[in-house]
């Protein structure tokens, strides 16, 4: 079942583990927030049943989020310091694929325009994203062993989602990149470019 999902009592075979010749990964269901016109979700290490010190691995799921403005991309960002400060340089790529509701203009390419190269900022996820009433993104965050002192903090991100009204179209959008600090990683916020978080939500699993 190299590749593919299979869930049987809260638990996915293969995704997670395969990499690494390990059986079953369990999926610990940590914290879910939902989203009502929120400038950002943030999950911070000892608030709300939130521990990054608890696993290796960790997912953000995110389902049916709806941003408040037209045109917006849907980012994050790290913190070392509770989350007074999310400004983890990053150093990241991205890629999208693309394709139109009239079939102008598909496309598929590297976007140096999503990339960081040692940027604090925060960086998209998926954009540009619509705001018509039934616009919304999905996909999900990995983050590896944000509770290292020794070492670099990986994540991988997929997303799907609802190009810019005017224009509608999917997007389909890859994220790979590494937060370029051995602090332990302690906190994580989720935001729009411009706007509130109009809905949807974020749930955060623990992966053993």
């Amino acid at each position: 079942m190299s590749g593919i999902i299979a869930q049987n009592s809260g638990r996915h075979t293969g995704l997670v583990k395969a990499a690494s010749g390990g059986g079953d990964a369990v999926w610990n269901l940590i914290k879910t927030y939902t989203a009502s016109s929120d400038s950002d979700l943030s999950f911070v290490d000892g608030t709300d049943d939130v521990d990054f010190t608890a696993y290796d691995e960790f997912v953000f799921k995110f389902i049916d989020i709806h941003p408040e403005t037209d045109e917006v991309n849907f980012t994050f960002n790290m913190s070392i310091d509770s989350g007074s400060n999310y400004n983890v340089a990053k150093t990241t790529t991205f890629f999208e694929a693309f394709h139109r509701e009239d079939d102008a203009s598909p496309d598929f390419g590297y976007m140096t325009g999503k990339d960081l190269a040692q940027g604090t900022g925060f960086q998209d996820l998926v954009g540009i994203l619509g705001n018509n009433n039934d616009d919304n993104c999905n996909g999900y965050l990995y983050l590896f062993n944000p509770s290292s002192t020794t070492f670099v903090k990986h994540f991988i991100a997929r997303f799907s989602g609802v190009y810019r009204t005017g224009l509608p179209g999917s997007l389909d959008q890859y994220l790979a990149g590494y937060g370029n600090t051995t602090s332990a990683v302690d906190a994580v916020q989720f935001a729009m470019s411009s706007g509130n978080i109009d809905s949807g939500t974020i749930s955060l699993y623990g992966i053993s």
